[in-house]
């Protein structure tokens, strides 16, 4: 039986045009900028503001209000994205940019991340630090990562005869503003880290400005800056009522008329209610494959569970349907799975189907733009290169679904075979838990109503009340994120530069027991217990604990290096992937870290192709990649001794001797030999995994983990959960929810 239809439709949504474009501002013939554009401009001209936030609806052109200031006014920017898929859409974004505008002096772009660092160093023959700061000063707009910002302010790639500020001191200076985009996908963590760097540039680098670019305002940032001091404005097209959301054509086309830009066309929605579990969106696409495979042709066909066919479908009998779609899930390994069986069905009809993963090389992103159907894990290129009408999504979050559906009814047609085909109807189908659409639809007062219409900002806010709430880890800011500022002080503090910034150590340190509402001090010693405590439980000298939480992401302890067969372009065989992915779904054989090296050597010279080689670095196994296995594999960890007393501590530590069970594995028994030896920064928390999910609120692809010691070893269900890396840090927070005795909680 097919269940009850969740069906809404989402107006279009316009966005307001500049009615009067200043002289100051030159423009391409017949272009006109939006509201929020102009406003981001003025804003970034205006001295007596230091923090720009932008909040505009996905797709309403966040990017070109970012950089019209180095178009209009020639200043330099330094712009970070999240990823590098991000970072290299952008880039070719920007050139469009600089296409159209035809500034006079036209700025020179680079793109600089860790791997293309490494490159670039080799080929110029330089130290990372002098690739730098080389490629720095030849960039008017440098495109990157908010991670490598991040390290160079902490003074990596130095070495220890260099000054601290050797490149983060003249890089600060060439650049006029820093942009922030995508800023919604940052924990606290990363936010911690972003505000420790602006307070230091701001003390050391004056008169600089920061400009964030998200659909969704995040509360802790404003927070902060407040405590901060900086000036900001925050640019919300919603709030000023710059947005219209017209329900018939009359209404739209009047505002064609005056010129608003149209940054979504009306969306016909569905909500498919599933089950909360790992394999339940997976599971329903592939019982429904015939039945999306018919969308793509012709009818009669079954609608999909829950959907009313329309009265003129935009098909003709006979022919390909008028369609281009996207299915967007969360995981890697469900991908992998499907689309070759979804390409073993569509292609007797001449329909393709592509891939664009995280794990996808760069020649097998750039085909599945070309294809019908593309299955991926994130939204680059989705929406934007890749035009759609028709999308299947899985989400995580309430910014995760807002996200993910905003990337559908952006363009009006799309290409293919060199002839315009035009886009008459959008649609999407969400894969939710049953929770949501029951608090959706179902109360008693149900924010929607089966079959109604919905401007957008209505609807977002339905979905933020109601969707899954993940915990915001409002306690990290004061536990950890001084620790950074700890590092920044003292290197503020160095001899040899101290004499540069006379009054800037006491004014950062003023400002960060402002932010972080703690004593640099207090937080000094706390980091000197952990260093002795490391120190009498192993006998080395570092401090795994502290340097955690001055990571940006935190680290990876458990990464390993993955050769991956399935990937049909040999240099791009060479990836990176974490230890409890692999154990779950990949199927694998072990493979030497020589062996490993000498393949990538051998495959760099043959196909006389440099590949990155530094993220290799810290892998703790090497692996060959031989496919994706069709169900999940169950696993655990395991500890060599007793966990009660580790898990009473309700506290932080540095473990050795965990390693992983899974039976009937071959090559198990090697990497338990050197991940025994592994010193990991975790959490011991005395809960099943589910329980700790459930009354934290943790995201769905938080790194916590089942773990058993020698006397649980054989229990059904492990009796504790383990965190690690900075999820350990993260956990370390909320951890006092979960005590019903013993351990203190630093926060309370």
């Amino acid at each position: 039986m097919s269940p009850q239809p969740y069906h809404i439709i989402l107006n279009p949504i316009y966005s307001s045009p500049v009615t009067e474009i200043p002289n100051t501002v030159k423009l391409p013939q017949n272009w006109n900028l939006v509201w929020h554009q102009l406003e981001t401009l003025n804003a970034l001209r205006n001295p007596e503001i230091d923090v720009i936030i932008n909040t505009a609806m996905t797709g309403d052109g966040k990017s070109l209000a970012a950089f019209l200031s180095t178009l209009q006014d020639e200043k330099n920017a330094i712009a970070l994205y999240p990823t590098n898929e991000l970072a290299r859409d952008q880039e070719i974004q920007i050139q469009n940019y600089i296409n159209l505008f035809q500034p006079e002096l036209e700025p020179r772009v680079n793109r600089l991340s860790s791997a293309e660092l490494e490159l670039y160093a080799e080929q110029e023959n330089l130290k990372k630090a002098s690739a730098i700061e080389s490629r720095s000063k030849n960039s008017d707009i440098l495109i990157t990562n908010p991670d490598l910002l991040h390290y160079l302010h902490r003074n990596a790639y130095l070495s220890p005869y260099d000054n601290p500020d050797k490149l983060w001191n003249r890089i600060d200076k060439n650049f006029d503003f820093f942009i922030f985009d995508e800023f919604h996908v940052f924990s606290a963590p990363q936010i911690a880290s972003i505000i420790n760097t602006m307070l230091l540039i701001r003390r050391t680098n004056r008169n600089k400005k920061f400009l964030f670019l998200s659909a969704t305002p995040d509360e802790q940032l404003i927070e902060k800056l407040e405590k901060a001091q900086f000036t900001y404005q925050h640019i919300d097209p919603i709030q000023a009522k710059k947005y219209q959301f017209p329900t018939t054509k009359a209404e739209s086309e009047k505002l064609h008329s005056q010129h608003w830009r149209q940054v979504s066309r009306e969306i016909s929605l569905e909500f498919i209610p599933l089950e909360s579990a790992f394999s339940a969106s997976e599971t329903w696409l592939k019982e429904n494959k015939e039945l999306i495979l018919d969308r793509f042709i012709i009818p009669p066909s079954p609608p999909l569970k829950g959907e009313r066919i329309p009265p003129n479908p935009p098909w003709k009998g006979g022919e390909r349907s008028l369609l281009k779609g996207a299915i967007i899930l969360n995981s890697i390994a469900a991908v992998k799975r499907l689309v070759p069986i979804f390409q073993e069905l569509f292609h007797p009809y001449g329909l393709t189907v592509g891939e664009n993963t995280g794990l996808s090389g760069q020649q097998t992103k750039l085909a599945s733009l070309e294809t019908d159907l593309v299955f991926g894990t994130s939204t680059i290129d989705i929406g934007v290169d890749f035009k759609i009408n028709f999308l299947i999504f899985e989400s995580s979050d309430a910014g995760n679904f807002i996200q993910r559906l905003g990337r559908l009814g952006r363009h009006d047609s799309f290409q293919r075979n060199g002839e315009t085909i035009p886009f008459d109807q959008f649609t999407a189908y969400a894969l939710v838990p049953k929770f949501l659409v029951e608090r959706l639809f179902e109360t008693t007062s149900p924010p929607l109503q089966v079959n109604q219409r919905y401007d957008r900002p209505q609807f977002n806010e339905a979905i933020r009340e109601n969707y899954r709430q993940i915990n915001n880890f409002q306690g990290y800011y004061k536990r950890w994120g001084a620790v950074q500022s700890v590092k920044l002080y003292y290197d503020l503090k160095h001899p040899n530069i101290v004499r540069n910034y006379p009054d800037s150590c006491q004014k950062l340190q003023q400002d960060c027991e402002q932010v972080f509402d703690i004593s640099l001090k207090k937080v000094n010693g706390r980091m000197y217990a952990w260093k002795k405590q490391w120190e009498e439980q192993s006998g080395k000298k570092n401090n795994p604990i502290a340097e955690e939480a001055i990571k940006f992401r935190g680290s990876s302890p458990l990464q390993c290096g993955l050769y991956d067969l399935t990937e049909t372009l040999e240099t791009e065989r060479f990836k990176t992937y974490d230890l409890p992915g692999i154990l779950s779904n990949l199927d694998v054989e072990m493979w030497t870290e020589a062996g490993f090296a000498r393949s990538l050597q051998e495959t760099s010279q043959r196909l006389q192709q440099p590949i990155p080689k530094g993220r290799f670095k810290h892998c703790i196994a090497f692996l060959k990649l031989r496919g994706y296995r069709e169900e999940r594999l169950n696993w655990r960890f395991t500890y060599g001794g007793n966990l009660k007393t580790k898990a009473d501590a309700w506290q932080v530590q540095v473990l050795t001797r965990i390693s992983v069970w899974q039976p009937d594995n071959p090559w198990i028994v090697q990497l338990n030999r050197r991940l025994r030896q592994q010193p990991l920064v975790c959490y011991i928390l005395p809960r099943p995994v589910t329980e700790v999910r459930q009354r934290l609120q943790l995201p769905m692809h938080f790194q916590l983990y089942p773990i058993s010691d020698e006397t649980s070893l054989h229990d059904s269900t492990s009796p504790y959960a383990i965190a690690l890396g900075q999820s350990a840090l993260l956990v370390d927070t909320l951890a006092f929810r979960l005590q019903t005795q013993g351990g203190e909680s630093w926060i309370a």
